[in-house]
């Protein structure tokens, strides 16, 4: 077994067994008992989500946190509910998912040169995570960085998970705060390490719904995804 596998599979381990903060834990575990009723006959995850995709990806995609009644109750990154219906859409038109849909962990769909993390593995209350639950979080996303070593391009959805990956990839510090890519949508930047990233609002509902994203837009961001890593 190749050595980042291992790595990642151990990793993984670390980050499904994690109670590190218990609001969290509280709350993944409520809405693992409550549910929502549409999936009142369902066995919902409850715990941390790790990270999920192809071990030798070229691109990153980094969000902020599990839905809880999508990740949170499948288990996956952005499966089972609206957000991941646009990004899996996306990833299948521009060739990184085998498929348009993501329901659940074994419903075939595998990722070709991605890999989809989260700045935070537990559903948090409101989608709104404490700086303690960023920071006790960070390690995990610092880790993944470290043994992704092929990735090239990151893209962050969200202000948050823009900010989130700066600090995990030690660029918060490194950069005078004038010199930090700023977050904006289809915002590109270069760092010194040849890094390329972008951002792009998240597609929550919040954004999608309101017309704030756009299909268009969302599926600008991927063409530029595309064109970079080609």
């Amino acid at each position: 077994m190749p050595r980042v596998t291992r790595s990642l599979e151990t990793l993984n381990r670390r980050i499904v067994s994690c109670r590190a903060c218990q609001r969290l834990v509280d709350h993944r575990e409520a809405m693992a008992r409550e549910k929502r009723r549409q999936f009142a006959d369902q066995t919902y995850w409850g715990r941390p989500v790790p990270g999920f995709g192809d071990l030798n990806a070229r691109l990153l995609i980094v969000g902020l946190a599990p839905a809880a009644h999508g990740a949170n109750r499948t288990g996956r990154m952005f499966t089972g509910d609206s957000s991941g219906d646009w990004l899996y859409e996306a990833l299948h038109r521009y060739g990184f998912a085998s498929q348009a849909e993501s329901r659940s962990q074994d419903d075939g769909l595998t990722l070709r040169d991605c890999y989809i993390t989260a700045a935070v593995r537990c559903a948090p209350p409101g989608n709104k995570p404490t700086v303690t639950e960023f920071e006790t979080c960070r390690p995990y996303l610092e880790a993944e960085i470290k043994m992704l070593s092929n990735v090239c391009t990151t893209l962050t959805l969200g202000q948050l998970a823009h900010q989130r990956w700066l600090k995990a990839a030690g660029w918060w510090d490194a950069l005078e705060p004038k010199l930090r890519p700023r977050f904006t949508h289809l915002g590109v930047a270069t760092l010194p390490d040849e890094m390329r990233l972008l951002s792009s609002y998240h597609p929550s509902r919040q954004n999608t719904n309101t017309g704030r994203l756009s299909r268009q837009m969302w599926h600008s961001v991927f063409r530029e995804v595309r064109q970079l890593i080609d």
